[in-house]
């Protein structure tokens, strides 16, 4: 397996309030092509804060993060842009959806930037390559006044793997769905470890933490393995 990213010793402190707060003190992750990981932790515990370090739009106090081979511990915002684009997608559990665009011209807008120029019928097939894979591609023309909130979330999901990006993260993607629809965008998110797609899950829902490969848990600053089997 090819190692995606190393987080060695991640530091953070939030320092907008009264009394500054670490809120990751220490952290340690590796993650390889194909592996998933779920990340349990308590509200406020600094899941997402770990995710938005991961994803780039933040940067750690102190540690190193390597992508790859290269150290972009202190990348600057530019740089981290581009990577963005090209090595991550992105789900969360708002599907941030254009109400006014079809679910395929929603998937089609993560084409526009940092792609390059692609010729309309490579476009095209990209994008409903990628509703195949979350199992929505005849819902292509529909937009999301007509899709239940599960379609839309794999709309989102869709529009986050068609840059075919080397690192899914998704923030308690199935915090605002049913179980059984919840069910289906887990199927849907850790189909992409199939190509070698990596997928960190930050979740407060057991069983689907069970799911991934591996099941940790941040507490104090620090991530830890949890039971083999997680329960509530």
């Amino acid at each position: 397996m090819t190692r995606l990213i190393q987080l060695s010793a991640i530091t953070k402190t939030l320092k907008g309030q009264q009394q500054p707060r670490t809120i990751l003190a220490g952290v340690d992750l590796t993650v390889h092509s194909g592996e998933s990981v779920a990340i349990l932790g308590r509200s406020g515990s600094g899941k997402s804060t770990l995710l938005s370090l991961i994803g780039l739009f933040d940067r750690p106090d102190s540690g190193q993060y390597l992508l790859g081979a290269d150290d972009i511990s202190r990348i600057a915002e530019r740089k981290a842009a581009a990577l963005r684009s090209a090595q991550f997608g992105f789900v969360f559990q708002r599907f941030f959806l254009l109400k006014n665009l079809t679910a395929a011209q929603n998937v089609a807008m993560a084409l526009v930037n940092g792609q390059g120029w692609q010729p309309r019928r490579m476009r095209k097939a990209r994008v409903m390559a990628a509703l195949e894979q979350v199992g929505i591609a005849h819902l292509a023309r529909n937009k999301p006044p007509r899709l239940s909130g599960g379609e839309q979330q794999r709309v989102a999901i869709a529009r986050a793997l068609v840059r075919e990006p080397k690192i899914l993260l998704a923030d308690e993607p199935t915090g605002a769905l049913d179980t059984e629809t919840g069910n289906l965008v887990i199927d849907a998110l850790h189909s992409a470890t199939q190509r070698g797609c990596g997928l960190i899950l930050v979740t407060h829902d057991h069983d689907h933490a069970n799911r991934m490969g591996r099941v940790l848990r941040l507490t104090d600053g620090r991530l830890s393995p949890a039971h083999e089997r997680v329960v509530a």
